[in-house]
């Protein structure tokens, strides 16, 4: 690794190859998005969420940047913008840390252990405090509301053309393009 551009691009294949959905924004490797999911046994169990990450170019010296692009209830997440709060991303950035670490182990602390004494949320962390089960429910509905994968982008893949159709999808499709035929 001797330079930072070399390590932008192990980084970012150590994410493609793990179990992440990666979406270029541009030619180069500095901006894109990763399909994330929430942790499970967590209010977030089951939301996915589109996440933009930037990196410097003085990246890994320099920490990325972390956003939520569809809307997440968390004291530590700014409602409008989807900017993380998160010292470890913002202040404590090693070298040593790859973007591997931030889908696997950042984001996950961040929303399993939720910090409303340093909230980018006011709201949120006031909830937290005063009723817990009611913060709970609302980042369950949060969840459901703008969590799903198609908020996400992360769709199903449709069949592919090769694929066979069954008895039933063929005999559809064929009435549609061809019509009915005439008595």
């Amino acid at each position: 690794m001797s330079s930072p551009s070399k390590r932008r691009e192990m980084d970012l294949m150590k994410l493609m190859m793990g179990d992440y959905k990666v979406e270029m924004m541009n030619d180069g490797m500095q901006e894109f998005y990763v399909i994330f999911h929430g942790p499970k046994e967590s209010p977030y169990d089951g939301g996915v969420w589109r996440i933009r990450v930037e990196l410097p170019d003085a990246y890994p010296y320099k920490s990325p940047s972390i956003g939520f692009i569809n809307k997440i209830y968390h004291p530590n997440v700014d409602e409008m913008s989807g900017s993380v709060c998160l010292d470890v991303i913002n202040q404590t950035w090693s070298p040593m840390f790859d973007l591997v670490n931030v889908f696997e182990v950042f984001l996950p602390q961040l929303l399993l252990y939720p910090n409303p004494s340093d909230p980018l949320n006011g709201d949120a962390a006031a909830l937290m405090m005063r009723d817990k089960t009611a913060y709970e429910q609302k980042v369950k509905e949060y969840c459901e509301r703008y969590a799903k994968p198609e908020d996400a982008g992360a769709v199903p893949e449709e069949k592919s053309s090769d694929e066979e159709l069954s008895e039933a999808e063929y005999a559809s499709s064929d009435e549609e393009v061809a019509g009915k035929a005439d008595p």
